[in-house]
């Protein structure tokens, strides 16, 4: 039962908390083969503000023009991928950094112009799509066992690199492995409803009904879109968490996503939509 864990970029801010992190992960690939896909989406704004850029967002994905991706590619393949995999070494796990660009299991296609959640069009840059179906670089590292650490960069076919969503390129890695469990933990206790209570259980066919009413916006927008091509692709087991300190990400505090919801929960979200 093969595990890919998505960690959010704020869960990995300091070392303390990559030393938690790491720890965690060695305990969830002592009981299954897991994946690991992160983001370092903080730090990547810190790094663009010392560079004297200002980070632009929509709907929750990045717009990446050459300075950006020259930001992400550092920050991200660098020093939060190289820091993650030693502090996993150093927790007694045996980890592989890697970028999409190794293997191509990151191959993708450059983004369309979005249309966003409120109907304008915007152009995303050098962003990437996940299409690519080839995952066998990294069941060969999990069947010997090894955790592979995936920063989120793709390439396209030409070889450019490209900035590809953390939760986007998760939900990809767990459809083509294909994967039995997708955890997307990041600084939220799940998902919200309108009133900022977390939902418990949300039905996978209720994701369009948040995402068109502004309950889920900004980083939601993505980890939903990411939930949905997972759950499509037959992953059965589908959890976004509240990472923060968590022991254990398989039982941590946050939303399942499931083929229909019945809780009050859900319902008043429906309701309220």
């Amino acid at each position: 039962m093969t595990t890919v864990l998505k960690l959010g970029g704020e869960l990995l801010e300091d070392a303390a908390a990559v030393r938690a992190a790491a720890q965690a992960i060695v305990r969830l690939a002592a009981t299954a083969p897991v994946v690991v896909v992160h983001g370092g989406g903080r730090a990547i704004d810190a790094e663009l503000r010392a560079r004297g850029e200002a980070p632009r967002f929509v709907d929750g994905l990045r717009i990446t023009d050459a300075a950006a991706l020259d930001t992400v590619v550092s920050v991200l393949a660098g020093r939060n991928n190289t820091m993650l995999v030693a502090a996993i070494g150093a927790a007694g796990g045996r980890a592989v950094g890697l970028t999409g660009a190794d293997g191509r299991i990151g191959l993708s296609r450059r983004a369309a112009p979005l249309r966003t959640v409120s109907g304008e069009t915007a152009d995303l840059g050098l962003v990437g799509e996940p299409e690519g179906t080839d995952a066998s670089l990294v069941n060969d590292l999990l069947g010997i066992g090894y955790i592979p650490v995936v920063a989120s960069i793709g390439v396209d076919p030409d070889g450019v690199l490209l900035n590809v969503n953390a939760d986007v390129l998760a939900g990809h890695l767990a459809a083509i492995l294909p994967a039995l469990r997708l955890i997307i933990a990041g600084g939220t206790a799940g998902v919200l409803d309108a009133n900022g209570q977390m939902i418990g259980a949300l039905g996978v066919d209720e994701i369009d009904v948040m995402m068109a009413s502004g309950v889920a916006h900004s980083g939601m927008v993505a980890k939903l879109g990411a939930c949905r091509l997972a759950f499509s692709a037959g992953v059965t087991d589908i959890s976004i968490v509240a990472g923060r300190g968590a022991a254990d990400y398989a039982s941590a505090t946050g939303t399942k996503i499931v083929m229909t919801a019945t809780n009050v929960e859900t319902r008043d979200v429906e309701t309220r939509a």
